[in-house]
């Protein structure tokens, strides 16, 4: 059965079995906007999806008890089928992708890796890394200071609405969505949010969503403000992170790199064809999405360790066709348009940096 995100009762119901059965990192990520549901008959199931073309990309893996897992998938599978659609499970880790290792009907590619913490190790990590201490210096000699703000608070602020949007805009590309939805400050249900602050006003704020099974959370975004004094967002971390511990929570991951090789599995080739495209991605679409200053950001917190996190299709080989329709997925179908308009942009900072030089 299918059900809309605006439909409330829908989306309720898909946020209660995520708080019983959520497992994947992104399990949270279906109570954003734009997500479809599929519910199992069993009762206690959820698949949340985009629908994209005739390709269902799932947000991460479905929710359920972990022994349901292969016959829940299996249904899914049925479903899209039956309606000519095959299904491709974006951010997939180790439970789903120890039911399909073996599978030759199921295809695999690596997405990237996602840096893993313990709460109640921080400190000593901190203790032991003289560069995080000096980072969390910097903002703190700067004035900055961090407090957790209550769902109420939090919901639809106009300065942290502010921050986001100018963070938005310092971006290469126009906003994505799916599973990296920037657009969550109406939705703050069950999440947790905290704010660093200098002299009143807002310089970023960092969205924690749960990881229920796991006893842990995902750190899903940390705006900051163009020109926030450096160590804000590590600062922010040191605060959440030790939040967590003295709640006694157990996990703690900043969500996936792309493109990161850090996590450390098996010999794993994707196929020949994508790895010359990610290669070129990873050389020539900085201005675009920094993907090498996203993953070195992430590895100088020092992760206890990273795991690897892939896109899954039902398919003989991973096709083209899947890769485009996970482009649509976050792209909200467009695709060609958001990467125009990441174009235009890219153009006209260079043309006015030429100008500041050629003032200068």
């Amino acid at each position: 059965m299918n059900s809309s995100i605006t439909d409330r009762v829908g989306f309720e119901r898909a946020r209660d079995l995520v708080m019983r059965y959520g497992w994947n990192t992104t399990c949270f990520q279906i109570v954003n906007p734009g997500i479809e549901y599929w519910f199992g008959d069993d009762g206690r199931s959820v698949v949340g999806f985009v629908t994209s073309g005739n390709v269902r990309v799932v947000a991460g893996a479905p929710v359920c008890r972990g022994e349901d897992l292969d016959e829940v998938a299996e249904n899914f599978e049925i479903d899209a089928a039956q309606n000519k659609e095959t299904v491709c499970y974006f951010g997939a880790e180790a439970r789903l992708e120890s039911v399909y290792r073996d599978s030759k009907d199921h295809a695999f590619v690596l997405l990237g890796a996602q840096p893993v913490w313990h709460p109640s190790e921080w400190p000593s990590i901190v203790a032991k890394n003289s560069s995080i201490r000096a980072q969390l210096n910097r903002a703190r000699n700067k004035g900055v200071v961090i407090n957790e703000w209550s769902v109420e608070q939090a919901r639809n602020n106009a300065d942290l609405h502010e921050c986001l949007h100018l963070w938005l805009t310092s971006k290469g590309l126009p906003p994505l969505h799916f599973v990296i939805e920037p657009e969550t400050l109406d939705r703050l249900e069950n999440r947790r949010v905290f704010v660093a602050e200098r002299d009143g006003r807002v310089e970023a704020f960092l969205v924690l969503s749960p990881i229920p099974e796991r006893h842990g959370w995902l750190t899903e975004q940390f705006p900051h403000r163009p020109g926030a004094p450096n160590g804000t967002v590590e600062l922010m971390m040191d605060a959440a992170i030790r939040g967590l511990a003295e709640d006694g929570f157990e996990y703690i991951t900043l969500g996936l790199s792309p493109l990161s090789k850090r996590a450390k599995i098996e010999p794993f080739d994707n196929p020949v064809w994508l790895r010359i495209l990610l290669a070129w991605m990873r050389k020539h679409g900085q201005r675009f999405y920094n993907f090498d200053g996203l993953d070195r950001f992430k590895s100088k917190l020092a992760p206890e360790y990273w795991e690897p996190v892939f896109a899954i299709s039902n398919e003989k080989e991973f096709s083209g066709k899947t890769l485009f329709s996970i482009a649509r997925a976050f792209s909200n179908d467009h695709p060609i348009r958001v990467i125009a308009g990441g174009l235009v942009k890219a153009i006209s900072t260079e043309i006015l940096t030429l100008e500041r030089n050629i003032g200068g």
